[in-house]
């Protein structure tokens, strides 16, 4: 079905205001449903046979499994030590 894009901008220019915000949120959903189609269609074969990415997520689950992951304090913690010894070794 072709649509004319000037006709249907016409259209939208003439509904009333109080409508206005109904058609917002319908283009908002159609947006939302064609991304999430897309998303459906992501070829998880080719997500397989990146080594890289496999790398990364064997990486990943090692590092879980040997306590290699900081948590939220944990991580802010280390991060200020080092901002710290950073500063002090460059006399900041």
């Amino acid at each position: 079905m072709s649509v004319d894009r000037e006709e249907l901008k016409k259209m939208i220019d003439q509904i009333p205001e109080q409508d206005a915000l109904e058609v917002y949120d319908f283009i908002g959903y159609l947006n939302m449903k064609r991304e999430r189609t897309a998303l459906r269609q992501l070829d998880v074969a080719s997500l397989a046979d990146d080594a890289d990415l496999i790398r990364q997520v064997q990486q990943s689950r090692e590092d879980r499994e040997h306590g290699r992951i900081y948590g939220k304090e944990a991580g802010l913690e280390y991060l200020r030590t080092k901002v710290k010894e950073f500063e002090h070794g460059q006399n900041v």
